[in-house]
């Protein structure tokens, strides 16, 4: 196979991987991200919260929970509360409801410093991948062994660049 074409795959799958985890670090806007995969202890079994309730926001702050069997709602809250979250739980008749405080500085800090370390342990993988590209260049002619490790520097420019703005975008959001 191309060793600039499997890059390019692994790269976005990085990329995707690295925003799927920055979706699921809380921010001062509310997700459903934040608890759709939390497990629920309902009818016996461990299932998640996405598949037996609907998940909704209500701006600016909540996050609406409102399941298919209103039985559910003790299983759902317990759920929620054993996660440690740190979200507000109120329950009623119809559901449960979530409420995000403001996070603190302190808290903004500690998820910056996640979220960067996240960036970066995922660079490192992508420079493994770089290096095992670079390896499969070296075999191939002298002409094409520099335009590919030409290209192969832009794909890694690139994909810098495209960490570096999801890391910007993420910091934007739980500071603003």
């Amino acid at each position: 196979m191309d060793p600039l074409k499997e890059m390019d795959g692994r790269m976005k799958e990085i990329l995707s991987f690295v925003k799927e985890e920055f979706s699921k670090i809380r921010s001062n806007r509310p997700t459903t991200k934040l608890v759709e995969h939390v497990k629920v202890d309902y009818m016996g079994s461990e299932m998640q919260i996405s598949h037996i309730a609907s998940l909704s926001i209500n701006p600016p702050k909540d996050i609406i929970i409102s399941p298919w069997d209103k039985n559910a709602i003790p299983a759902i809250t317990k759920a929620i509360e054993s996660t440690n979250l740190g979200l507000g739980i109120s329950a009623d008749s119809t559901g449960v409801r979530l409420t995000m405080p403001e996070l603190t500085a302190e808290r903004k800090n500690e998820l910056g410093k996640l979220i960067k370390s996240i960036a970066e342990e995922n660079r490192i993988k992508m420079r493994s991948h770089r290096d095992k590209a670079i390896k499969s260049l070296n075999e191939l002619p002298e002409d094409q062994k520099f335009r590919g490790k030409e290209e192969l520097q832009k794909m890694v420019d690139r994909f810098n660049g495209d960490i570096d703005s999801a890391v910007t975008a993420k910091l934007s959001e739980i500071n603003g």
